[in-house]
């Protein structure tokens, strides 16, 4: 196996926390094959990028020659995970988790190597606690440590309604834990209760407790809030190629940086390096460029990565434009001009005000590209096509 300290620092790449890195050091150090757990409750039909941070840390893991067990929630998805939730989640059928199971597997081994990868179902071990089963594991906890749960405690001190079923949903997580044997388990940071409650499970049942490693939970494109469908924010793995090519130029420069950190296969260095050339003048569109190809390719393939690139070049940076497009010259100190006083000094606006308000609505072009960052800095010595509107567009240099 690797060395054990650059195996660590690729495992935590990206992390927000690992529990307890002393005890993961000791467990790489023995040198053998570890189990690492991820589950995922199968509750919507498709994955999005916010669901691939975590996937692409098992795929470290894989890479460094542990054994992934990719879990796949056909119990506990009937519960429906209450982490993050302000009120009682209806729960699916039997018939709708196993459809969007499919789903997820085939959408999965797009990451992971689909032959290393071990597939399991809670519903094997879950099923056969019977009632009996159930109680006994539910005596292994109380109500008290579960409405330490932040959501629980927010629900109760509000009088909202906690069925008693959401209560078992930590229990459930847990107990994969135990009989998977986990070394290891990753999860957003909103699932770190139910994760310890796995490495408290496994203590109380005679086992080492498995390592925990959180990872973040993604922005959307929007740059604010958690990247989900139902905000309009998200970017599905199964989109067109095109649709995930458009959306991943169109989100903000600084968004980039931790796209590339959660999603990127690329070296941690070479993202340093390319930050640091931005930062010294270069145009981040040719970063973020790269980086849409590099999605792309993963869940399309190679030619249609190259298709998608093509098709909005011809789109947004190859179409005709005025043959007589004004040009000037801005004077900027040596931090740069941000976006709004460049749209202001150039005359495309009459103020500050209202070259916020149009960035907000999308009226503004940058290179061709939707600008949405109003504090989107114009580098000395590079040139910039700017468009606002239909009808004002113009060539600017910052000197």
């Amino acid at each position: 196996m690797r060395d054990v300290t650059e195996a660590l620092a690729r495992i935590k790449r990206g992390c927000d926390e690992l529990i307890v890195e002393q005890e993961l050091v000791r467990k790489l150090k023995t040198g053998r094959v570890l189990r690492i757990k991820l589950g995922l409750d199968p509750t919507a039909p498709d994955l999005h990028l916010g669901h691939t941070v975590v996937i692409n840390k098992l795929r470290h893991f894989q890479d460094l020659g542990h054994q992934v067990q990719f879990l796949i929630g056909d119990f506990t998805g009937m519960i429906g995970d209450p982490s993050g939730k302000n009120q009682t989640r209806p729960p699916l059928s039997r018939g709708q988790i196993l459809e969007n199971a499919q789903t997820y597997r085939a959408q999965m081994s797009k990451i992971l190597d689909a032959e290393k990868t071990l597939v399991m179902f809670n519903s094997e071990w879950s099923d056969k606690l019977g009632a009996e089963g159930m109680i006994r594991l539910a005596s292994r906890y109380t109500l008290a440590r579960l409405l330490e749960r932040d959501d629980f405690s927010r629900r109760y001190k509000a009088g909202q309604p906690i069925a008693v079923h959401e209560l078992l949903y930590p229990l459930m997580q847990g107990y994969d834990s135990v009989a998977m044997k986990a070394d290891v388990e990753l999860g957003g940071t909103d699932q770190k209760f139910n994760l310890l409650v796995g490495r408290e499970l496994q203590r109380d049942y005679g086992q080492e407790p498995q390592c925990i490693l959180t990872m973040p939970l993604l922005e959307g494109t929007d740059g604010v809030e958690k990247m989900s469908k139902s905000l309009g924010n998200s970017i599905g793995i199964a989109e067109p190629a095109q649709e995930i090519f458009g959306k991943l130029m169109r989100i903000s420069d600084d968004l980039m940086w931790r796209y590339l950190e959660l999603l990127s296969f690329q070296d941690l260095k070479a993202i340093q390096a390319k930050k640091a050339a931005v930062n010294g003048g270069a145009n981040p569109r040719e970063v973020k460029f790269e980086f849409a190809k590099e999605i792309v390719e993963r869940f399309h393939g190679k030619a249609a990565a190259e298709a998608a690139a093509q098709d909005f070049n011809a789109r947004f940076r190859d179409r005709a434009l005025p043959a007589d497009i004004p040009e000037q010259s801005l004077k900027a100190p040596p931090g740069g001009l941000v976006s709004t006083q460049v749209l202001k000094q150039a005359g495309l606006v009459n103020s500050t005000s209202e070259a916020d308000r149009l960035i907000a609505q999308g009226g503004v072009k940058v290179n061709g590209e939707r600008l949405s960052d109003r504090k989107m800095v114009f580098a000395a010595g590079q040139t910039y096509l700017v468009q606002v509107g239909k009808l004002k567009i113009s060539r600017i240099k910052i000197t």
